[in-house]
């Protein structure tokens, strides 16, 4: 991640990805400035979020899109924020709700911090059938739960969780502590058997867990554990050599952007330094790699001093789609069984759209960036989460929405980390990816 609290191993892919984006960029300036990708505008944005203590470290980060099925035009964006939990904005992108992080357990222990959102739709629990806000808790490990009653009085979502779910991935606190905890989150339902599903990745290792959903009593809702996979952490190049993202000592290649593919049980997997994987959402067979950021196979060098990674040769093994890291992945439906898989290229800004049909292998159907509407409506730049909707949401969004981060809200606040959501007209989305 780039924009929120940058660990040694960001700062370091990042310097990374900057310089052999910058040669890059330079070498084929004459092309892209004959070809370039086309800008759709936003509509609204939500108010700023400060990633300090004045701003109680709330830093925007994934967004999910809850249709209010009775009253689309009373629908939902449902957010992360980091330390500051989980928001709900209207589709004026007003603050309905804030709900806070879970405290830390203990004073030496690390607080709540929401990664990553999604949805659950018509979940069976002891209190009835409930649509279902999910996140990953990176600070104490966990999932966590939260009814949606869009009419419910102090606000539509309500804490469901089971007080004993347990640690996703660490054994003890002690583990929980050293934060390589729950980050990524994609849910889904097996159609089949009709259950529920959380996929949870692991900050900065390589790890992918599925969950299962129970209801717990009281309308409480926990998870168990079926399974976790393993990704990649090295590459076999193809002039022989094995290569590794370059990350500071003991870091792997980390997955944080998940979507599942509802109507064939398809996960894409974005792993940052990497790219883009598509498996099975239970997690069995052999993943593949659909495209790999611009960066793949470049060699890099960790300086412990600087914190920073000095890049060597791009032996030119890289994808020519998106630019590490690779982020915020969503699907575009279509009725027809057709749509887009949409990646946020963060390194430049830039969106990139992917055949949702697997017969055609996934293949790259073009482009976008989220541009400025004019005067303080800025677009989207270092987009860490993405969610599309391709259903009426009332007058103003009848061809449905795409909500995007902004890892740089201009024109901010100083010398303070700003970041918000911008909603995009998904209709202009699709008309540029058609044109």
């Amino acid at each position: 991640m780039t924009r929120h609290c940058p660990t040694r191993r960001t700062i370091g892919s990042v310097v990374l990805a900057l310089t052999t984006v910058l040669a890059a960029t330079s070498a084929s300036a004459t092309a892209v400035a004959a070809d370039p990708l086309p800008g759709v505008t936003p509509r609204a944005e939500t108010p700023v979020l400060h990633d300090d203590d004045a701003g109680g470290n709330a830093d925007a980060d994934d967004p999910a899109i809850w249709r209010n099925t009775a009253d689309p035009a009373r629908s939902l964006v449902i957010a992360t924020a980091k330390e500051g939990g989980l928001r709900a904005y209207d589709l004026d992108a007003r603050p309905v709700q804030s709900v806070a992080a879970p405290p830390a357990d203990g004073p030496d222990d690390a607080p709540g911090r929401f990664n990553n959102v999604d949805l659950v739709r018509g979940l069976k629990l002891s209190s009835g059938s409930a649509d279902l806000a999910v996140t990953s808790d990176r600070g104490h490990d966990r999932l966590r739960f939260y009814r949606i009653d869009r009419d419910r009085s102090g606000g539509p979502l309500t804490d469901v969780t089971d007080p004993a779910a347990p640690p996703v991935f660490s054994a003890d606190q002690a583990e929980i502590n050293e934060q390589r905890t729950a980050y990524g989150l994609a849910t889904w339902q097996d159609k089949a058997s009709g259950r529920s599903y959380a996929l949870v990745s692991r900050r900065e290792r390589t790890s992918v867990a599925l969950l299962e959903l129970i209801p717990g009593q009281g309308g409480k809702v926990t998870y168990r554990k079926v399974r976790t996979l393993d990704l990649p952490s090295s590459f076999r190049l193809p002039n022989g050599t094995s290569w590794r993202p370059c990350a500071e000592p003991g870091e792997l290649p980390q997955v944080e952007g998940m979507v599942v593919d509802p109507s064939n049980g398809t996960l894409y997997a974005g792993q940052e330094d990497v790219g883009i994987w598509r498996l099975r959402a239970d997690l069995t067979g052999k993943p593949e790699l659909v495209d790999k950021v611009r960066e793949y196979g470049v060699p890099g060098v960790y300086d412990e001093e600087t914190e920073e990674c000095t890049p060597g040769a791009d032996p030119g093994y890289g994808g020519k789609r998106i630019t590490a890291d690779v982020e915020g992945l969503t699907l575009v439906d279509e009725a027809d069984g057709d749509g887009y898989l949409l990646a946020s290229s963060q390194g430049d800004n830039t969106f990139a759209a992917y055949d949702r049909e697997l017969g055609d292998q996934n293949e790259y159907e073009g482009g976008f960036r989220v541009t400025p509407a004019g005067g303080a409506l800025d677009g989207s730049e270092e987009c860490d989460g993405a969610a599309a909707l391709n259903e009426p949401l009332g007058p103003e969004y009848p061809h449905g929405l795409l909500v995007v981060q902004d890892g740089h809200d201009a024109p901010g606040d100083g010398d303070r980390p700003s970041t918000d959501f911008k909603f995009v007209d998904l209709g202009k989305v699709m008309k540029a990816l058609d044109d």
